[in-house]
């Protein structure tokens, strides 16, 4: 079982080194990627206009733009709402970077009141995610959301 509030404390470290978000979203992929078992890709997708854009990340390349309400990043930035997907083919409308991929969990990114990113981690594990992850990726999240700086 992964130890989230150590996760949670290492984040913290890293942020208060560093707020930028390239750089703060670079060393949190690599941080998911290395510490959660069972993973393929670790990353986040950042609002651009009409579209998420590929950010930092860890995994196989990926998928660059993304409309909003398309696959599962896109859901959750229409909904702002965590997607949790036990089996992404069963999932309308999935877009599949990497066939490997079989659960995905995706965390909306905050400021101000609005969805300026998404946290999108893949595993090629049926039914990776439980309700323990969720709850210890958000709180992953909200570091990130009160951490980092968007504009130089």
């Amino acid at each position: 079982m992964t130890d989230y509030p150590m996760l949670c404390r290492q984040l913290q470290a890293l942020a208060d080194s560093e707020r930028h978000y390239v750089p703060l979203l670079a060393n949190a992929s690599a941080l998911l990627y290395e510490t959660l078992p069972d993973l393929n890709w670790a990353g986040f997708y950042l609002v651009r206009g009409d579209r998420l854009v590929l950010g930092p990340f860890q995994g196989k390349t990926a998928c660059i733009h993304i409309a909003r309400g398309k696959g599962v990043c896109g859901a959750a930035w229409r909904d702002d709402a965590v997607q949790r997907v036990d089996d992404v083919h069963a999932f309308p409308g999935h877009i599949a970077c990497d066939g490997a991929s079989n659960a995905e969990i995706v965390i909306p990114l905050r400021q101000n009141g609005r969805v300026v990113g998404v946290l999108d981690i893949d595993s090629p594990c049926l039914n990776r995610f439980t309700v323990q992850d969720q709850a210890g990726l958000e709180e992953f999240a909200r570091i990130l959301e009160n951490a980092m700086l968007l504009e130089d």
